[in-house]
């Protein structure tokens, strides 16, 4: 989620985040189809339920679950620089990514879209936001900061819906308006009565709504997207590896380090199965438990203090996403997807 996630960024994916809003159907990313694809979505709907809804619900609860956990991960490679992680996991996806797309026999696809000059201008600004969003993940779980990642996550639907207004010129309801500006007031509230403004959580959701914003533009699914993307950031990766000086890494820790690319794309794959299987309303409610799991993780294991300012902030969040929710489903428009890029 980030995590690009990590994009409604959580496309991380590769996630990818994605905007919806008015009287528009929602938009995905998913790894099995164009974004803002009608006819996947209606056949989304279609195959909701059947008797697939069922490996779907797993599929969907493992991927978001997958991305609950992702500080775990993180919180392993602590004392590696959060730049020396980031090139790893850029260089791990893209061969993890390359060796998968491979076995798919969908190089071809890849092919095509590179052909197009302003799609490959749109995946390298999105790499660019993708960076930094790992990056920002990263560094947050790495200092102890797990407890903003979560409340970024928990911002970004609204973000997005924001977004799409400001951007796509698409219409807001007057009960999404009333999330976003609850969504504000929390940030409002840390940054006023915390120690400290939250970049953090704002950053995240920021880099992750913007990469969804760039990925609505693009004929191209993420998991071929997230390939194009690591492939672009790869030369910077293993430059910086190449010649930055740094201090020698155990193997246990290389070991450890060369996972990142299995743990990035597995839960964008078991993401894209779900989407083909469920509703995007189910996709919608689902999506909640990966900053959940983040907030667990920052207070249970990590044992963040977690005051009345943040608690203030976090209830904020949940009432804008009760007030969003409850509109999204008495007005019968799905709520926002997003497949998180952390």
């Amino acid at each position: 989620m980030s995590a690009l996630q990590p994009t409604t960024l959580e496309e991380c994916e590769l996630s990818t985040s994605v905007i919806a809003a008015g009287q528009r159907s929602v938009s995905l990313l998913s790894v099995t189809g164009k974004s803002d694809n009608p006819t996947a979505q209606s056949n989304a709907k279609a195959t909701a339920g059947r008797p697939g809804s069922r490996a779907g619900l797993f599929y969907g609860l493992g991927a978001y679950t997958l991305w609950g956990v992702f500080p775990l991960y993180f919180h392993a490679l602590s004392e590696v620089p959060p730049w020396m992680v980031l090139c790893h996991r850029i260089l791990w996806s893209s061969l993890f990514l390359a060796a998968v797309i491979s076995l798919r026999g969908e190089w071809k696809a890849i092919w095509h879209t590179l052909r197009s000059l302003r799609q490959v201008q749109f995946l390298a600004c999105g790499s660019v936001l993708l960076a930094f969003n790992w990056l920002i993940f990263i560094y947050a779980v790495g200092s102890h900061q797990v407890l903003e990642t979560s409340l970024g996550y928990f911002i970004n639907p609204l973000l997005s819906v924001a977004l799409g207004v400001v951007f796509l010129r698409e219409r807001l309801r007057a009960w999404q308006l009333v999330a976003v500006l609850i969504a504000l007031i929390a940030v409002a509230n840390l940054a006023l009565r915390g120690s400290a403004f939250p970049w953090i959580a704002v950053s995240l959701a920021c880099t992750f709504g913007f990469y969804g914003l760039v990925r609505k533009k693009l004929d191209i699914n993420s998991l071929h997207g997230l390939m194009v993307e690591t492939t672009l950031l790869l030369p910077m990766a293993l430059a910086l590896l190449a010649f930055v000086p740094a201090r020698a890494i155990p193997s246990a820790t290389l070991g450890l380090l060369s996972l990142s690319g299995f743990i990035t794309a597995i839960p964008m794959l078991m993401f894209g199965a779900a989407l083909r299987r469920l509703k995007l309303s189910t996709i919608g409610f689902l999506q909640y438990i990966s900053p959940t799991l983040n907030l667990l993780v920052a207070v249970t294991v990590f044992h963040e203090p977690l005051d009345r300012v943040k608690l203030a902030s976090f209830a904020l969040c949940w009432l804008g996403i009760a007030v969003y929710t409850a509109d999204s489903i008495l007005t019968r428009h799905p709520q926002t997807v997003a497949n998180e890029p952390e």
